[in-house]
C-alpha cells in the first residue's frame, strides 16, 4: 500500500512521465498551484535536435485546447505560428474540389500547427515557470510503497505521479504491475504515412492554406494540412494489407506508389516532388483505441492523454483531450485536498467523455473518406447548417460541439445521435434544399432536442 502524504498542498511534489504535449502544460498549471514539479522525458531536449520531436504529423488546434493555453497564457504565441483552417476542400476523383465551411460562424477556426513547434513552447512555458525538466531519462521502476521512481539512474519521491507518456506509457505498464487496469486494445486495419508538399519556388502554397484538404476515396483517404511557411503535411490512410493493390504492403516501393498516386490521386501527386523517398523511409504508423477500466492507482499515480485512452486520429481531438484532461486534473487537485479523492473525481468526470471521443473519432474516419463528397451528406450538412444559424439555442452540429464548443463530449455525442436521425429523416427523398419541409424539421428539434446552455450562454456549460 502506497503512503499517503501529510505534507500541506504547497510542499508536494509531482512527478509527470512525459514531456510531448499534456505533460507541459500540466506541470505550468501544477508548479503555478504551489506544487514542486518534475517533468521526464525518455527523449532529449526537441529544443535541441529535429531528431528529438518524436511524431511529426500536424495538429488541429481547437477550441478544447485553446482554453487549456489560456490559463497559461500561452494562446497568442501558439497561434502565431499557427494557420487558421475555416473549413475543408474536398478533392474527389474527377470533380472540381468543393469547399465546405466548418460552421456558419465566422469564429469557427481550427489551427493547423506543427508538433514540434508546439512542443518547443509548451517547454518553455514549463521551464519559465519553475518546472524541473529532466531529459533522456526514462522511467525504470516504480517502488508504490515508498512512492519513490527510478529515472535515469536516481530514486525520485513523489505525491504525485502521472503518467502523460504517451500511448505505450510506461506509467501504465508500472501501474498494471499492481492492479488490473481493464486495458481493452483494438488496433485498426489502416495505417498512415505522412508525406511532404513544399511550398513552390516563390514561396506560397500550392493548394489555398484556409481549409484542411481531403481526398476521399472511399476506402482510403489522403489529407493535408497547412503550415506556417507555406509548405503542406500530406498524411495518406490506407489499409496495411489488402487483396488488391490499395495497401502500404503493396506499395513498398516508391515507384509504384508513384504509379499508384498518379492513378488514383492525380490533383495531389504533382505536389508530392518527394514522395518517392517519403514511401520508402516514412515509417508506416499504426491506429488503434484502447480502454481503461482504471486511470489511477494507489491513490498517488494518474494517467492523462494518450497514455490513458489512444484514439484514432481522425476528429483531431487526440491532443485536444488530452489537454482537457490536464485542465481537468489541475482543477481537481486544486478543489480537493485529499489526492486519492482528486484523482477518482478526474476519472469520474473524463472517463465517459474520453470513451465518447474514441468513437466519435472511429466514426469520422467513414465520414472523411467516403461520405464527404455525396449528396446525400452535402444535403444534411445544408440543412444543419441552416438549423445552426436559424437555432443557434438548440442546434449546434456535432462537429461543431466536438471542435468548436466544450461541451463535454459525452453530451456532444448523446446530441450528435438525435441530430443525426433528424437530418437524416428530414432529407430523405429531397434533392434540394427547398424540397425539404423546414417547419417539420422545427417542430421535431424542439420536441426532441432541449436548449444547449440552460444557465444562459456558452459559459454555462465550461
Amino acid at each position: 500500500m502506497a503512503r499517503h502524504s501529510t505534507h500541506l498542498p504547497q510542499e508536494r511534489t509531482a512527478l509527470i512521465v512525459g514531456a510531448g504535449l499534456a505533460g507541459p502544460l500540466l506541470a505550468c498549471l501544477l508548479q503555478r498551484q504551489g506544487w514542486q514539479v518534475t517533468l521526464l522525458e525518455k527523449r532529449g531536449d526537441p529544443r535541441k535536435s529535429l531528431a528529438n520531436t518524436g511524431k511529426s504529423i500536424n495538429l488541429a488546434l481547437a477550441e478544447r485546447g485553446l482554453q487549456a493555453l489560456r490559463l497559461i497564457g500561452l494562446e497568442a504565441s501558439v497561434l502565431a505560428e499557427a494557420v487558421a483552417m475555416r473549413g475543408r476542400r474536398v478533392h474527389s476523383l474527377g470533380n472540381p474540389a468543393s469547399y465546405q465551411p466548418y460552421s456558419p460562424r465566422s469564429e469557427d477556426v481550427l489551427w493547423s500547427i506543427q508538433r514540434g513547434r508546439f512542443n518547443q513552447q509548451l517547454l518553455a512555458a514549463a521551464e519559465a515557470a519553475g518546472v524541473r525538466l529532466r531529459f533522456d531519462t526514462p522511467l525504470e521502476q516504480v517502488d508504490w510503497a515508498a512512492q519513490c521512481a527510478l529515472a535515469g539512474g536516481e530514486h525520485l519521491s513523489f505525491d504525485l505521479l502521472v503518467g502523460a507518456d504517451g500511448a505505450d506509457s510506461a506509467v501504465r505498464r508500472a501501474m498494471a504491475l499492481v492492479t488490473s487496469l481493464g486495458e481493452h486494445r483494438e488496433w485498426q486495419p489502416h495505417g498512415y504515412k505522412e508525406l511532404y508538399m513544399p511550398s513552390r519556388a516563390d514561396g506560397c502554397p500550392r493548394l489555398e492554406a484556409d481549409a484542411l484538404h481531403i481526398w476521399p476515396r472511399g476506402g482510403h483517404m489522403c489529407i493535408a494540412l497547412p503550415n506556417i511557411d507555406g509548405s503542406f503535411t500530406a498524411t495518406l490512410f490506407l489499409p496495411h494489407d489488402n487483396t488488391d493493390e490499395a495497401c502500404f504492403k503493396r506499395l513498398a516501393e516508391g515507384k509504384v506508389a508513384r504509379s499508384w498516386f498518379e492513378r488514383i490521386y492525380p490533383d495531389l501527386s504533382e505536389y508530392l516532388p518527394n514522395l518517392e523517398q517519403d514511401f520508402e523511409y516514412n515509417p508506416t504508423g499504426q491506429l488503434g483505441s484502447l480502454w481503461l477500466r482504471k486511470w489511477q492507482v494507489e491513490g498517488c499515480a494518474v494517467l492523462i492523454g494518450d497514455a490513458a485512452h489512444p484514439m484514432v486520429p481522425f476528429h483531431g481531438q487526440g491532443m485536444n483531450c488530452a489537454l482537457e484532461d490536464a485542465t481537468a486534473l489541475a482543477k481537481y487537485l486544486t478543489a480537493q485536498p485529499e489526492l486519492s479523492r482528486a484523482l477518482s473525481a478526474y476519472e469520474e468526470e473524463r472517463q465517459p467523455n474520453a470513451s465518447a471521443i474514441q468513437a466519435m473519432a472511429l466514426e469520422n474516419y467513414v465520414e472523411m473518406r467516403e461520405r464527404v463528397s455525396s449528396a446525400g451528406y452535402q444535403l444534411e450538412r445544408q440543412l444543419a447548417q441552416w438549423l445552426e444559424a436559424e437555432h443557434p439555442e438548440r442546434f449546434m452540429s456535432r462537429y461543431s460541439m466536438v471542435t468548436f464548443s466544450n461541451l463535454p463530449y459525452a453530451t456532444a455525442q448523446a446530441r450528435g445521435e438525435i441530430q443525426s436521425e433528424l437530418l437524416r429523416l428530414a432529407v430523405k427523398g429531397c434533392k434540394s434544399f427547398e424540397e425539404i419541409n423546414l417547419a417539420a424539421v422545427k417542430s421535431q428539434l424542439h420536441r426532441h432536442l432541449t436548449p444547449l446552455y440552460p444557465l444562459g450562454g456558452m459559459d454555462g456549460c465550461m
